[in-house]
């Protein structure tokens, strides 16, 4: 019953931006145990970026100070800024829940050229 639904992905030179959007329930939202992880080919998923207590996000070591989770209370969305990209974030992006349990999204593709 709990859908997750990322959109914003594609395709952007190194140093461009772009903007990932996670809608979803007003419920599951409600929850603040929203985030992003990503996972490059052959690699482990890893955090990007994810609300903890007090809505204080924690970031992954390899994108601080160049992404920023935000939320939209009005439209029950959880965004990704991402700004000047490197080849290195090219990966599938997803978004999550923990609560009630684990959710995840279908991922969007972002992909990072030279």
């Amino acid at each position: 019953q709990v859908q997750l639904v990322e959109s914003g992905g594609g395709v952007v030179q190194a140093g461009g931006s772009l903007r990932l959007s996670c809608a979803t329930s007003r419920l599951i939202f409600s929850f603040n145990a929203m985030g992003w992880y990503r996972q490059a080919p052959g690699k482990e998923r890893e955090l990007v970026a994810a609300y903890g207590n007090n809505y204080r996000p924690q970031y992954g070591d390899s994108v601080k100070g160049r992404f920023t989770i935000s939320r939209d209370t009005a439209k029950n969305t959880v965004d990704l800024q991402m700004n000047n990209l490197k080849p290195e974030d090219t990966a599938v992006y997803y978004c999550t829940s923990r609560l009630p349990r684990p959710y995840w999204g279908q991922g969007t593709q972002v992909t990072v050229t030279l």
